[in-house]
């Protein structure tokens, strides 16, 4: 099931307290970037974020965004918009900068 278009805006309206949030597609689904990092997605209408050492703390769960891919984390909440940016600001701490 490929994410909806609807469902994609909205998530991009949620995350526009932050600046330079870029999306591409991707076979159906939506690779999220912040500042050149690539830091999660939307896959089948869920909000992912990678999984690296900052963002542990919020206690998110882990899910699988297709087949063969490494787990990510879910965010459930995307209504918050304040804490919302706090998930991507933190998990693009620990992301390497894009040569």
């Amino acid at each position: 099931m490929a994410t909806t278009k609807e469902y994609k805006d909205f998530v991009l309206e949620q995350l526009n307290l932050l600046d330079n949030i870029t999306c591409k597609p991707m076979m159906g689904e939506y690779l999220l970037y912040y500042n050149g990092k690539l830091f999660g997605g939307i896959y089948d209408d869920r909000l992912l974020v990678k999984i690296v050492d900052s963002n542990k703390k919020y206690n998110m769960q882990e899910s699988i965004p297709y087949d063969s891919a490494k787990p990510m984390y879910l965010v459930d909440d995307i209504d918050n918009q304040e804490s919302l940016k706090e998930i991507v600001i933190e998990t693009c701490k620990d992301l390497p900068i894009k040569k």
